[in-house]
């Protein structure tokens, strides 16, 4: 990532395309949240396309992190330590970010990330390619976003937000499970109705 962006866990873009794929993204997630007890859905599992690739490669489940600056890892870390119950975790997580958690999107990265399991040929190809295309199409909308591929390091504030994220949803996930960040090229990204 760019030093900026690693820093500030965002780019700096002020792409009118970034505040439009954030409040969309905002509004999916809250209705997945508070529809589908928080099962992803296309809004949320983009499409993965390798460049120069028409099939996709498959679906990763893309998680929406908190700028730093706004980050609640420490809440999501302080319900995980909470109880051992996953369904009460679970529970928790759901009434947590139903609520108004995805209110502002501008307090949101626009790095997305992904979790993937330690060792998995699929992060590291998709590391290797240093480059992709998420295509989210759900909703009548569809972006496709140009991004670089980051491995992000455990003391990345993505990183740890990722994982306390994902651990209320699974708690069993491995202390050594692969993140990867995907940092859109806002000029380079397009979108449209689907």
């Amino acid at each position: 990532m760019s030093s900026l962006a690693t820093s500030l866990g965002q780019t700096m873009s002020d792409d009118p395309l970034r505040m439009t794929f954030l409040k969309w993204q905002c509004r999916v997630r809250q209705i997945a949240m508070r529809d589908a007890e928080g099962r992803p859905d296309d809004a949320i599992s983009p499409a993965v396309l390798l460049a120069g690739k028409t099939e996709p490669m498959g679906h990763i489940i893309t998680v929406l992190n908190k700028a730093p600056g706004y980050s609640m890892t420490p809440e999501f870390e302080h319900m995980a330590a909470k109880t051992n119950d996953p369904a009460q975790r679970r529970d928790q997580a759901i009434r947590f970010l139903s609520a108004t958690y995805f209110q502002k999107a501008a307090e949101f990265s626009d790095i997305l990330t992904a979790t993937f399991p330690p060792g998995s040929p699929g992060a590291d190809r998709l590391h290797a390619a240093q480059r992709v295309t998420l295509v989210f199409e759900a909703y009548a909308q569809r972006f496709d976003l140009d991004c670089k591929v980051w491995k992000l390091a455990p003391h990345n504030p993505l990183h740890r937000a990722t994982m306390a994220h994902n651990r209320l949803f699974n708690p069993n996930l491995p202390g050594d499970t692969v993140v990867l960040g995907f940092e859109p090229d806002w000029a380079a990204s397009t979108s449209g109705t689907g």
